[in-house]
């Protein structure tokens, strides 16, 4: 097997040896830039080709397994991956970007991302071609969806026959029967004289261990009866070490002529073997692949961060903005100031894992921000109120705007063999704000960006494994972190330039004070919609200073 990197270039003579066309990767000359993510497979050059996302490299000359992208390449020469836990990253990357493009299929109804290529079947020898740990994945759940009912009434069938003078009184009251689908109860244990071994019970154990195994790491979801005997956690291990499970299978090699059994074996064979080759049924590639992983990697983390607003016309609406711009994401939290709601914007970025966005991304967000800004006003000034009855974007006496939260998001990878924890990491101390004037915090041209990084490695996982129940204890949690980003800047001096003050005056006159200081107030000043007038005033203006006495400092926000 041999591994790439989305958008690293490599000679066009090493890629020419292993592809049998241009559609992986683009020629510039003597190189050749890998375009698709996904895994490749050809016959003809007897190569398997896995083609990773750029996430994956550290930095320009670096993986992030702290390697060159050429040191990478041959890294898996003549290896097998199956059962060595140094490539454990390697098996669960395999299935969960399978499953991602499943997943995002059945979430968007289209195959627009995902290159045609039907499922991997293994033939029945070795020797010739290699095939992927997620071929024998494949092959191992597509033999057992189609003949899972066939191998279990034959089991149950084998184990009834092998009753010789049953017991029947000590076998109803010793046992549990197994109810067929008429009701009708079934022994599967009967107490008897005489034992007769079942031939087949072995090859099933092998079979259903090595099911168990890969339905427990990979979350495959696969129901497996309780009637099979399993080998699990050491005695499993021990099966795989050093080939004593193909030695086990090769003394039963000869006891199956059923069509069915035969292939049963072979699948256990393949997965027990050290080595990654077999023959293949048709002479052609295989390949399962994107060229817009981006697009994919946008869908993940949404599914993430927010609740699927496929029902939702209004939010679609939001997100899909009338200048052409679609947003990322978008989701309701807790105002910064105050009780109210307001839209979190955040931009999901398919970058290298050190890469951050670029000067015209930070732009393209602002105008985001401003777009559901003004569709909101929009719904104001037609329907008297905005998106819903807990947001609120402007507070019509002072004519303030509430601060609306925007974030970037990109995947990176610390540690490869890291499933399991978000990583979520504040990349910016400060976020970046974009204004018109520096002293009007509440102006609706005052923006502010905060930059985060995910592991990717996590999403990738979560987007699929995840229940809705986690997903939502998810939810709760990185909300929390985005505002709690934003509540402590503001609650910062230093850092934000801004001291908050609240009016001590009655709330009854607050609109003819504002009205007489207008000009004075414009931009820096809001009355929350629990009704307390709040100022916001910079380090370098001291215009407001005047009016202090009819203030207060503002405890910190929560």
């Amino acid at each position: 097997m041999k591994l790439l990197v989305e958008e690293e270039e490599y000679s066009v003579d090493l890629l020419e040896s292993i592809f049998d066309d241009l559609k992986f990767y683009k020629q510039n000359g003597l190189k050749g830039t890998i375009k698709t993510v996904g895994y490749y497979h050809s016959y003809k050059k007897k190569e398997l080709v896995l083609m990773l996302p750029k996430v994956f490299m550290q930095d320009s000359s670096q993986t992030v397994f702290n390697v060159s992208k050429e040191e990478l390449y041959n890294s898996l020469n003549q290896k097998s991956v199956k059962h060595d836990s140094k490539y454990q990253w390697l098996r669960e990357v395999s299935i969960y970007f399978y499953n991602s493009l499943v997943e995002y299929n059945n979430r968007w109804h289209q195959n627009s991302l995902i290159s045609p290529s039907r499922t991997f079947e293994l033939n029945t020898n070795l020797g010739e071609d290699n095939y992927s740990y997620l071929d024998i994945i494949l092959s191992i759940t597509n033999f057992y969806k189609k003949n899972k009912n066939y191998i279990l009434y034959s089991h149950i069938e084998k184990i009834t026959n092998n009753a010789s003078k049953p017991k029947w009184e000590k076998t109803i009251r010793k046992s549990l029967p197994f109810m067929a689908n008429s009701k009708t109860p079934i022994y599967l244990n009967v107490r008897n004289k005489k034992k007769v071994v079942n031939k087949e019970e072995e090859l099933i154990t092998y079979f259903f261990s090595i099911l168990n195994h890969l339905n427990n790491q990979h979350n495959l979801n696969l129901k497996i009866d309780k009637s099979y005997k399993l080998l699990k956690d050491d005695a499993f291990v021990n099966l795989c070490k050093d080939e004593y499970g193909l030695r086990k299978l090769k003394k039963i090699k000869y006891r199956y002529f059923n069509d069915t059994l035969k292939r049963m074996y072979q699948l256990c064979v393949l997965y027990f073997s050290n080595n990654d080759y077999s023959s293949s049924k048709k002479e052609k590639e295989e390949f399962l692949c994107t060229t817009n992983y981006n697009i994919l990697f946008e869908d993940m983390i949404d599914k993430l961060f927010t609740d699927k607003f496929d029902e939702d016309e209004n939010i679609q609406n939001l997100k899909k903005n009338k200048d052409g711009k679609i947003i990322d994401h978008i989701y309701e939290d807790k105002s910064l100031i105050d009780r109210s709601n307001i839209f979190f914007i955040g931009d999901s970025k398919y970058y290298k894992s050190d890469n951050t966005a670029s000067l015209n991304s930070k732009y393209k967000q602002i105008t985001y921000a401003k777009n559901i800004i003004q569709y909101n006003i929009d719904i104001w000034n037609t329907k008297g109120q905005f998106h819903n009855k807990n947001i609120r974007y402007r507070d019509d006496i002072t004519e303030g705007y509430n601060i609306t939260p925007n974030f970037f998001i990109y995947g990176h990878i610390e540690d490869p063999n890291n499933f399991e924890n978000p990583q979520i990491i504040q990349k910016t101390v400060k976020p970046e704000v974009s204004f018109h004037w520096s002293d009007r915090l509440f102006d609706r041209d005052t923006l502010f960006v905060h930059q985060y990084s995910i592991n990717f490695l996590f999403v990738l996982k979560s987007y699929t494994a995840y229940n809705s129940y986690k997903l939502k204890s998810f939810r709760d949690i990185v909300k929390k972190k985005f505002r709690t980003g934003f509540v402590d800047y503001f609650n910062s001096t230093v850092d934000c330039g801004f001291t908050f003050y609240q009016c001590t005056l009655q709330q009854s006159l607050f609109s003819s004070y504002i009205r007489d200081r207008f000009k004075d107030f414009n931009g820096k000043s809001i009355i929350t919609q629990d009704n307390r007038l709040i100022i916001a005033i910079h380090h370098t203006d001291d215009s407001l200073n005047k009016y202090l006495l009819d203030f207060e400092i503002l405890e910190k926000f929560h």
